[in-house]
């Protein structure tokens, strides 16, 4: 009683509560035994934040924002949910060799030597709203009274070398719900890939959201054989072959959602590293403008594809979305009346109504000999993956010549530079001027949170260099601040920044005659291509992105 009359006489002083709400509280409380500091939060007398933050210097112990910080899955499994409600506690990371908890009630030692006991760890209190803990809780899962713990795996300082024992240790519930907790994770974050890295003292997990890597917990190593072998099962690898790559494939469901993952390892000298990439086929798919096509470039573009014949050729580096925007126009395209044939490496999403062949290069089966066996098979239109060579790039330019209309994508830096790829992988450069109808250019770059964006005035040199007049006055644009909406990066989802070239006969001339890129990049501005920097400067000024990002992705 004493303790709890400090307490209330510390509130009273702090001004969170009246004497009146004090005395209120506590008439509650003799009528139903509540913790005094319970009843003052579900009474709504006192915010349990500003309670609880007050409590934590009254006891000397850190408080701790669960809202703020990342709950490391393995973490969390250490204990049983019933354990974690009961008492409103969930271990949350690792600091050293000490296992981190946030409690409702810290000076509840009992349950400090519970958890102690069940991990076999050192345990390192900390002080958080009750509410939070619950929520944490909740979002980490549904855990079973029966779900072993990871105590024994924890303090092992190797990971076992016995495979029988390895395959053993990855059927436990701990590892499947840990590997589970993280997919799902990863889903829901909007992550497309996976990063499981082992270190030298520890295990680091990397999510990959709009384009950006993001490391969501670091936990000790001795689990990560554990984790790696359990996803190795999963895509159907040898989990005993560790001395070299291995790719493999999962397909499952998640949140009732169909996904793909992609898995593949690479040895290193601390273990297996795995990248799994994650293909969310409801999202496979989006409409032009949902990509970020701004309507005069959706104009020049459609221009293109709607055309019965020719090549359409989609360029940029590795991760710029090339594969997204194909997709998104064959699906215009896909009508009962067309035949649409699709060779890829590998196939990303599947699209039905649509014919899609995969290469298989240990069978024999690559692009070139492909591509010659689809023009036997009457398409109207073919997406090819990739052009890597002449002899593909040659059979593309055959197709589009004969009338059908190809779209494929090519490694290049802008649009202009596609034309002396081509021709220097030995395509002669008349064909090349004939038979390309357009050459888009496009890079992804983060879109902007809606929610927590902050509006500002530039002027002066600035607004020069970002390629519009000064004297028309200040620009308004916007600043990236971070929420919980977006997990504090300031962005949210991605937009296509993009250049369209038109293959007009002026460009063809220049192709024909060898002319350098820069050459056929001035005639197509002047012609009306908007280039992949002022594209992005436009999306700037329309509060779709940040200066930063545009810079960041656009040189």
């Amino acid at each position: 009683m004493a303790q709890r009359e400090n307490i209330g006489a510390i509130l009273v002083r702090e001004g969170l509560v009246t004497d009146e709400d004090l005395q209120a509280a506590r008439g509650i409380q003799a009528e139903t035994g509540e913790a005094l500091t319970r009843v003052l939060v579900d009474e709504r007398m006192i915010d349990e934040t500003k309670l609880v933050r007050v409590l934590a210097d009254h006891m000397g112990i850190e408080y701790v924002s669960l809202a703020d910080v990342t709950v490391d899955p393995i973490a969390a499994l250490l204990i049983p949910e019933t354990l974690a409600r009961r008492y409103s506690v969930i271990p949350y990371g690792f600091e050293d060799d000490a296992l981190l908890i946030a409690m409702a009630d810290p000076s509840n030692v009992l349950v400090i030597d519970d958890i102690r006991a069940i991990t076999g760890l050192r345990v390192v209190a900390r002080i958080s709203t009750r509410s939070d803990i619950l929520d944490a809780v909740r979002r980490m899962g549904a855990y079973d009274d029966s779900v072993s713990d990871l105590a024994g795996m924890m303090t092992e300082e190797e990971e076992p070398e016995d495979l029988s024992n390895l395959e053993a240790a990855v059927e436990e519930a701990p590892i499947v719900k840990l590997v589970n907790t993280l997919v799902t994770r990863a889903v829901n974050e909007r992550a497309s890939d996976i990063h499981i890295e082992p270190g030298e003292h520890d295990l680091r997990i990397r999510f990959r959201i709009d384009g950006v890597l993001h490391e969501v917990m670091s936990s000790p190593r001795s689990v990560s054989g554990a984790v790696v072998s359990r996803l190795k099962i999963m895509a159907e690898l040898d989990i005993a072959e560790r001395r070299v790559p291995q790719d493999g494939r999962v397909s499952l469901r998640v949140s009732g959602r169909p996904i793909d993952l992609r898995v593949a390892t690479l040895p290193s000298i601390y273990g297996e590293k795995v990248v799994i990439r994650i293909l969310d086929k409801d999202d496979a798919v989006l409409e032009l403008a949902d990509l970020g096509f701004l309507p005069e470039s959706l104009d020049r573009f459609e221009a293109s594809y709607r055309k019965p014949y020719g090549t359409i050729l989609v360029t940029g580096p590795t991760g710029s979305g090339k594969t997204t925007t194909l997709y998104s126009t064959l699906n215009i395209l896909n009508k009962p009346d067309v035949n649409i044939i699709t060779v890829e490496d590998p196939v990303e999403y599947r699209l039905p109504g649509i014919t899609q062949v995969q290469v298989n290069r240990k069978a024999g089966l690559k692009f070139a000999t492909v591509l010659k066996s689809i023009l036997r098979s009457d398409p109207d239109i073919i997406l090819i993956g990739e052009v890597r060579d002449g002899e593909t790039a040659a059979i593309a330019i055959e197709a589009a010549l004969t009338g059908h209309l190809v779209l494929t994508t090519l490694h290049t830096n802008d649009a202009a530079s596609s034309v002396g790829r081509l021709i220097d992988m030995g395509v002669e450069p008349y064909l090349v001027s004939s038979s390309i109808d357009s050459i888009l250019a496009q890079r992804l770059a983060r879109r902007i949170c809606d929610r927590c964006k902050v509006s500002k005035e530039v002027e002066g040199d600035l607004v020069r260099q970002m390629g519009f007049d000064p004297d028309d006055g200040p620009l308004t644009i916007f600043d990236a601040v971070g929420c919980k909406v977006c997990s504090d990066t300031g962005y949210r989802g991605r937009l296509s920044i993009n250049e369209i070239l038109l293959m007009s006969e002026e460009i063809q001339h220049l192709a024909v005659e060898r002319r350098p890129s820069d050459e056929i990049k001035k005639v197509a501005v002047e012609q009306g291509m908007k280039t992949l920097r002022r594209d992005g400067m436009d999306k700037v000024r329309l509060g779709l992105t940040t200066l930063e990002e545009v810079m960041r992705v656009v040189v």
